[in-house]
């Protein structure tokens, strides 16, 4: 264990102490803050373009009135006494940018509707101006049924249903936009660090074995020691990565209001927020709010680190095992990491259904096969699964800890003393059920 624990040291100092990691871990945490920092900047700033469009209304679609969308800030001017055609040379050089022509229609086949302008539209504008056309449209529509187009749009209904939580400390309001971004948050998360971290285990193993240290350390440990103290050692440095980065996020999220003060101000001022609030619906940082205090916190973060670890152990213990079999060739390394590399790629895709079916089959059965499940169950975590899936899921990846590192050390203690030869999957299969 003294020796396991030397190596463990090794392994952890002389990552933390690279200029690399000191630049990543403090870049990072500033980069995602300033990446939230601007979608609220963008998200309450709303549209500010506006632009004056021509419309010749030859069939009197709107008779004399746009009843625009309500984002829409464009306005519209109605031209009398000209053609499409005529009108074509003329709407530049009178500063309109675009010129909507509504010829004499069918209004249950509305076709030859056209809109001319200097350059294509973007699709928020052309969005806008097929909104305003198709309101149109079914305001003649209704009239046509003899139905007021103003109790229709009374009679409309447009509900958001609330869901509550009935939970042991009373009644939770669930934000089903705020768990879905959660689970899917912590299991991208978990499969980028799988991948990262795994691959860093795997070059630190093929490096020492190029520059021939591990016959050095071999002669004073035994590969399995060597294999172990690596794996937590580099484990050990994500750890310390992810705790600073939490922290640094935290600190620099309660400094954003102090950075930009003027944008927080925008969010209570913002003509839009100020709207909502008239309605009765919250703002969006009000729901988030709201949403996060209906999720089991304390248990996802429980379940983010334990799953990292037993995700972590799992998968480093097998590119441990890859990075012993191969030299120089890193053409060699990339073949023989696909097997490896396809069951996190499974368990990311089966994640992206397991948060909008958490209960479906798939995902239950994925959330308990230990080669998926540090992924798939941090997509259904959020949702509150079963207590007993989640024990069953934590006792099978500590199985699958357990039997795959022993599997994989018989492979490296063979694969890290041999050189010279091309290894290939069936003879590393042939040193772990090797007897003796």
């Amino acid at each position: 264990m003294k020796k396991t624990w030397l190596v463990i040291q090794r392994e952890y100092l002389t990552r933390v102490k690279r200029r690399s990691f000191l630049i990543t871990t403090l870049i990072v945490p500033i980069i995602i803050i300033g990446f939230y920092a601007a979608i609220i900047a963008i998200s309450i700033s709303g549209s500010t373009s506006s632009q004056k469009i021509a419309l010749i209304d030859d069939g009197h679609l709107f008779n004399g009135q746009v009843d625009k969308a309500k984002d829409d800030l464009s306005q519209y001017a109605f031209i009398q006494g000209e053609t499409e055609d005529s009108f074509k040379s003329k709407y530049k050089t009178l500063g309109y940018s675009a010129f909507l022509y509504v010829p004499k229609i069918n209004i249950d086949a509305p076709y030859g509707i056209r809109i001319h302008s200097q350059s294509a539209l973007s699709l928020s504008d052309k969005g806008k101006i097929e909104s305003t056309v198709n309101r149109a449209i079914e305001d003649k529509r209704l009239a046509s049924a003899q139905i007021d187009p103003a109790k229709y749009k009374a009679i409309n209904a447009d509900v958001s249903i609330e869901n509550t939580i009935d939970s042991e400390n009373g009644e939770k309001k669930a934000v089903a936009g705020v768990a879905y971004a959660v689970s899917f948050g912590g299991g991208i998360l978990i499969y980028m660090i799988l991948l990262i971290y795994g691959m860093m285990v795997m070059r630190g193993v093929m490096e020492e074995k190029v520059n021939r240290i591990a016959e050095v350390i071999v002669s004073s440990v035994k590969p399995f020691q060597l294999m172990l103290g690596k794996i937590i050692g580099i484990g050990a440095v994500g750890l310390t990565q992810f705790s600073i980065w939490i922290v640094l996020m935290i600190l620099l999220q309660a400094l954003v209001p102090l950075l930009f003060p003027g944008m927080f101000h925008q969010v209570t001022a913002n003509p839009a927020v100020a709207q909502a609030g008239q309605t009765g619906q919250p703002n969006m940082m009000i729901v988030v709010a709201e949403g996060l205090k209906s999720l089991p916190i304390g248990l996802i973060l429980f379940c983010f680190v334990f799953y990292f670890l037993g995700g972590y152990l799992i998968y480093a213990s097998m590119f441990a095992a890859i990075g012993s079999a191969v030299s120089e060739d890193q053409q060699e390394a990339q073949q023989l990491t696909f097997p490896i590399m396809m069951p996190i790629i499974l368990a990311f895709v089966i994640m992206t259904k397991a948060v909008n079916d958490p209960n479906s089959g798939l995902a239950i059965f994925g959330s308990l096969f230990p080669l998926t499940s540090p992924i798939v169950m941090m997509g259904r975590i959020a949702y509150s699964p079963p207590a007993w899936q989640i024990i069953l899921s934590m006792a099978f990846l500590i199985l699958g800890f357990l039997f795959f590192t022993w599997l994989t050390a018989k492979i490296y203690r063979t694969g890290i003393l041999m050189y010279g030869k091309k290894i290939t999957w069936k003879e590393m299969i042939k040193w772990a059920f090797r007897k003796g």
